[in-house]
């Protein structure tokens, strides 16, 4: 059976940095006077208490982290970490009912981007910050930042903890130590972060947009601090910028380290999931590009820049917008939507059905109509000159059955709530993918989502957190072997 106390004495542990990133936000609510110093301070002050009731409930556990303890910690720790995030909106009164509340959290650490609020605007500063902090925190994992501060808390079970919430059907290793390479990744992360703060400021924010907008640029998630998202500012060289840190936040964080601190860029064109991913945004932009100028009468560099902007946007699954692309030719909803199944690499911070899985898809219906012609042929399928072992192409086929099955469900559910057929099918994408915007006329990208029915949006809450945490991880819990004692 599952190891409570231990998994009681981690969630504790993890409650107690909560408690420090809600604490940060109350400073930023103090340095600008507003309204919402209270909320965060209280917010605070439960979340360290729960952690301390955790820990004390599980002090006499070990550190031996089994898969079952792993599997149910990850998902246990994210429904936790959005029950005490949505408090601050909740004492506050900004968003004053529950559902929306935990809508609006769940969207956050998930890096989904979807957002109940009708006006971000008038949120003070300490709540846009908390939104945006959220996405940062969930962009690579919560429990994987733990691996890479605290690798002590999770002893010998670190890896299948990696293994639980980690994004891809491959995990490439850097480093023996997965402490050390937790700590490179987040390295990384926090350099694309600091550098896309810095490039913001150049172009024109100030220093609170441009830190909030870098940290929901890296972690492709979404959440901004004007209604109008980047198109807010009016500029070129912004979201040219954005376009940039989207595409590298796209990219396998250890293909980065090899290329940033191996100076091994070549190798970023040596792997097939790399080169699927720049041929894809190429292809796309292209595309649209060309109907935008003939269809809709836009200019080059804007058809360009407006085309490119959403292209990575959904690919990546950030879910910004400098266009509205509901009033685009209906022909690039449909490509859009196959951008937000896709997404980008694996082991980013980006969420769909990932480029890795499309290529070994891909290989495996090739190999299939290889098949017909040649039957007793042996045809093993290779990526980046590695065979694929028949375990992982098993688990490929089962990930793409649920996605699509879960996708189709929740989209049905939506139809007979009443929920038009595009809004309703791109709806269940936008979660189960962690996109955020969505390409009907009822909500549409620059619309809110808090017109959709309460059930709905528990619905969509759930998919988001088995659309972050890749489907198996959250699914195994309703298993019945895994509650068996064997």
């Amino acid at each position: 059976m599952v190891n409570f106390q231990l998994v009681y004495k981690i969630i504790g542990s993890l409650l107690f940095m909560l408690g420090g990133l809600l604490a940060c936000c109350a400073a930023i609510s103090l340095y600008y006077g507003e309204d919402d110093l209270m909320s965060f301070l209280i917010s605070t002050i439960l979340s360290i208490s729960a952690g301390f009731v955790l820990k004390y409930l599980g002090r006499n556990a070990g550190n031996n982290l089994s898969r079952r303890d792993s599997y149910f910690l990850v998902t246990t720790t994210w429904t936790i970490f959005t029950f005490f995030g949505m408090l601050p909106f909740l004492i506050g009164g900004y968003i004053p009912n529950v559902t929306d509340a935990f809508f609006e959290t769940m969207s956050g650490f998930t890096t989904t981007g979807a957002t109940i609020l009708e006006s971000v605007e008038r949120m003070p500063h300490g709540i846009l910050y908390w939104r945006t902090q959220t996405q940062w925190i969930g962009g690579l994992g919560i429990v994987f930042f733990t691996i890479a501060i605290l690798p002590s808390m999770v002893g010998s079970g670190s890896m299948k903890v990696f293994s639980a919430e980690a994004t891809g059907p491959m995990r490439a290793k850097m480093h023996p130590r997965l402490s050390t390479m937790a700590k490179w990744i987040w390295t990384i992360y926090l350099g694309l972060t600091i550098a896309c703060v810095l490039s913001y400021y150049v172009c024109g924010m100030d220093w609170f947009d441009s830190i909030n907008y870098a940290m929901t640029t890296t972690a492709t998630g979404g959440f901004a601090t004007h209604d109008d998202s980047t198109a807010f500012f009016h500029s070129a060289s912004i979201e040219y910028v954005s376009i940039l840190y989207q595409f590298l936040a796209g990219i396998n964080f250890a293909m980065l380290y090899m290329a940033i601190f191996k100076f091994k860029v070549a190798n970023l064109f040596k792997s097939s999931e790399f080169r699927l991913y720049i041929f894809v945004i190429i292809t796309t932009t292209a595309f649209i590009m060309y109907l935008l100028m003939t269809r809709n009468g836009y200019g080059l560099e804007h058809a360009f820049r407006s085309s490119l902007f959403q292209v990575v946007s959904f690919m990546t699954t950030t879910g910004l917008f400098n266009d509205d692309a509901a009033l685009w030719p209906h022909v690039t909803w449909v490509i859009l939507g196959c951008l937000m199944f896709l997404g980008a690499c694996s082991g980013s911070t980006t969420g769909g059905f990932k480029c890795i899985r499309g290529i070994m898809v891909f290989k495996v219906l090739r190999n299939e109509f290889r098949k017909i012609l040649h039957p007793n042929a042996v045809l093993p399928v290779k990526v980046n000159g590695q065979t694929i072992p028949q375990n992982k192409l098993s688990s490929l086929l089962a990930f793409f059955a649920i996605y699509t099955v879960m996708v189709l469900i929740t989209a049905t559910i939506m139809i007979v709530a009443g929920i038009d057929n595009t809004n309703a099918i791109t709806i269940a994408l936008s979660c189960m993918s962690n996109v955020g915007p969505t390409l009907g006329t009822q909500i549409g990208p620059e619309m809110s989502w808090t017109e959709l029915p309460d059930y709905i949006k528990w619905t969509c809450s759930f998919l988001m957190l088995v659309g972050r945490l890749e489907i198996m991880s959250v699914l195994v819990l309703f298993t019945r072997a895994f509650w068996k004692d064997n």
